[in-house]
């Protein structure tokens, strides 16, 4: 007889490069979806993924990367996904009731959904708009942020 699971179980990935309000908003908001008792599994993406959809070198290591997500509160779990990126790897390992995407996940979200299809897979998938704070709220904003500030320092 199987063990009925207490709650839902959500997936969701991300870089994870400089840690900034809207990852934990993006990941709070995700861990709500499932309801209580949900459990959040989050795949941090490895170095060669970076490297490969973003066209330069990790700022932080991918081991850096997973310490902090799972350090903070809506996380119960934070792994590395897969080299190449595989679909099948990551709903083997994890077995997600719902799939969450970012705002600027959408050439991922629409890869996730044809696999889903093609499967055959009754995952719900969810894409959270773009959270916003004071200041810089994407990781692009924060290194622009930081290239700004250093370009005044040396300019001293």
């Amino acid at each position: 007889m199987m063990k009925k699971r207490a709650g839902k179980r959500i997936l969701a990935s991300g870089a994870f490069e400089i840690l900034h309000p809207g990852h934990v908003r993006f990941l709070t908001e995700a861990k709500r979806i499932g309801g209580e008792g949900s459990k959040l599994i989050v795949i941090v993406a490895r170095d060669e993924t970076i490297r490969k959809r973003k066209g330069r070198e990790p700022i932080l290591s991918e081991e850096a990367r997973r310490e902090i997500v799972s350090m903070l509160k809506p996380v119960d779990e934070a792994i590395l996904g897969h080299t190449p990126l595989s679909f099948e790897k990551m709903i083997e390992e994890v077995n997600p009731d719902i799939v969450v995407f970012g705002y600027d996940q959408d050439d991922l979200m629409k890869e996730f959904l044809e696999f889903v299809r093609s499967e055959g897979l009754s995952i719900e998938v969810v894409k959270l708009g773009k959270f916003t704070s004071q200041g810089p709220s994407s990781t692009s904003e924060l290194i622009k942020r930081v290239a700004e500030i250093l370009g005044k320092s040396s300019s001293r």
